[in-house]
């Protein structure tokens, strides 16, 4: 069974930094593409990051030079190294699978995911 167990949120001021990662369990994890997704008061869900299995970064938009994704395969943990904080990153973010061919779906259930709060 597939299992995602993100940790590393908290409260920071905007500015700041934090480091969340995912340890992801059930599957074979060196040649899969992860991400992280968001999930703000009020919005739905979005994808914010991947890294494949050799490394390849993609980003959305917003957070394009302030975050990076990180990945270590003998750990078999994906990171999440977040500075230049603004109180917009507010939301839980979750590590996941995307689907063959998108980041807007994923292949398994979602794990707890970890709070970031950033206050103005």
């Amino acid at each position: 069974q597939v299992h995602f167990v993100e940790s590393g949120g908290g409260l920071v001021q905007a500015g700041g930094s934090l480091r969340i990662s995912c340890v992801p369990s059930g599957f074979t994890f060196g040649f899969t593409v992860m991400a992280w997704y968001r999930q703000g008061p009020g919005k739905q869900r979005e994808w914010v990051a991947s890294v494949g299995g050799g490394g390849t970064q993609y980003y959305t938009d917003s957070v394009k030079g302030r975050f990076t994704i990180s990945r270590d395969n003998a750990k078999n943990t994906v990171d999440l190294q977040m500075n230049s904080l603004k109180p917009e990153d507010t939301a839980v973010y979750y590590c996941n699978v995307p689907d063959f061919g998108t980041n807007h779906r994923v292949q398994y259930s979602w794990g707890l995911g970890t709070q970031v709060t950033v206050s103005s």
